[in-house]
Parts: C-alpha cells; structure tokens; sequence
C-alpha cells in the first residue's frame, strides 16, 4: 500500500508555523496558531471526501447543489491531537469522533497505549487521524494497527503540522494495509538523539496545554 505525503504550502499555514515554532510563544498563542493552521490542513484534508448531488431550494428557484455523503470519524491522538479536534469539528461538526491515547517511553521512544475509544465497526467509513507530530512513526503505526482492528479498510488520513523523515520511512517500511495519505505543515530535518523533530516546536502537548503537575 502506498503512503502519500502532502505539504501544504499556504502563506496561513507559513506565517502560524512561525509562531508555533517560537519559543517566545506562550501557550495560548500557541494553541490559536495550531487551531489556524489545522483548519487549512483540515480543509486539504477533506478534499476528496466523497459527494452526492443533490437539490435544494434558494429564495429565487431550485437548483443542484452537493453535498458529503458522510461525516468521517475523527480520531485525535491524545493528547496532543486535542489540540486539533477543534478545527476539524469545525468544518466537521456532525463526525463522530474517536479517541487514542499514546504515551511515549522516554527510554525506548516507543508508544505506551492507555486509551482505546473507538466504534466497534469502522468497515467503510473514512477516517482522519489528527496528529501534531509525525516523529518516530510509532504511536502512528499503533493507531493504525487499532483502526484495521476495528474494521477500517478506507484510505486513512492523517493530519499533523510536522513530519520528520524517519517517521515516514517507517511507515513505509511497515507495508501497511492500507494507503494512507499524510497533510502536513513541513517535513522537518531529522530526529534528534531523544527522537524529538529538528527543528521542530518542541514538546507539542506541553506547549498546548502547559506541563502536567
């Protein structure tokens, strides 16, 4: 299966990651850019959701319109992906949404799950993983295994503001089960030797929502 990865290159998106990157940003600055860059992610994201025309009646006559055949589920990665929940059901607000909490052993770098809210049966419904950070491939990897569990065989979505290279080998190394098309803000340099994005923006959970404690 194929593991496309799409950059969206807008001025919007330029001009939060910026802020997002900052050091100087406090949290709640950060919080708003991530939530301004995720509605144009969201936006190419959902370019392809499948449609149906339709009719509708304006105050001047009837006319053909289209609209989405149906909602896809939205599947934050707790706990940062929160941070792009709003956005998503912004433009969303009828998607059900399903929740996966991944930890990351600071020894091993790899996922510890401590959540798992998904439907039973997923078997033909699109699915839109929001993700802020692409880094390892692991958690990603987890959460994919979890959906083809539960019945996803649709083209996944994952939606994240960066990527580091090493993730996305990973992942194409794992010949998934199905393709999986990756929006994101950047692809970055590299992992460092603690498997955090270079130059990434830091610890993204911490920077949404403030150090645990």
């Amino acid at each position: 299966m194929t593991i496309e990865v799409v950059i969206v290159d807008h001025p919007i998106v330029a001009d939060s990651l910026a802020s997002v990157r900052s050091i100087d940003t406090p949290n709640g600055e950060f919080r708003r850019h991530v939530e301004r860059v995720g509605l144009v992610l969201m936006a190419e994201a959902t370019r392809h959701l499948p449609t149906q025309t339709t009719a509708v009646t304006t105050p001047l006559c009837d006319t053909t319109a289209v609209r989405l055949i149906a909602s896809p589920v939205l599947v934050p990665v707790l706990r940062a992906g929160l941070g792009l929940l709003a956005p998503a059901q912004q433009l969303l607000p009828d998607s059900p949404v399903g929740f996966v909490g991944v930890a990351r052993d600071e020894h091993t770098f790899e996922p510890v799950a401590y959540v798992n809210k998904l439907a039973d049966d997923l078997e033909g419904r699109p699915v839109i993983v929001l993700d802020p950070m692409l880094a390892t491939g692991g958690s990603l990897l987890h959460v994919i295994n979890l959906l083809t569990d539960h019945g996803n065989a649709l083209p996944l979505t994952v939606v994240c503001l960066l990527a580091a290279p090493e993730g996305i080998d990973r992942l194409r190394a794992a010949e998934l089960p199905i393709d999986v098309t990756i929006v994101t803000a950047s692809v970055d340099e590299r992992l460092n030797e603690s498997a955090f994005i270079v130059p990434g923006l830091g610890d993204a959970g911490d920077r949404l929502f403030g150090r645990p404690g």
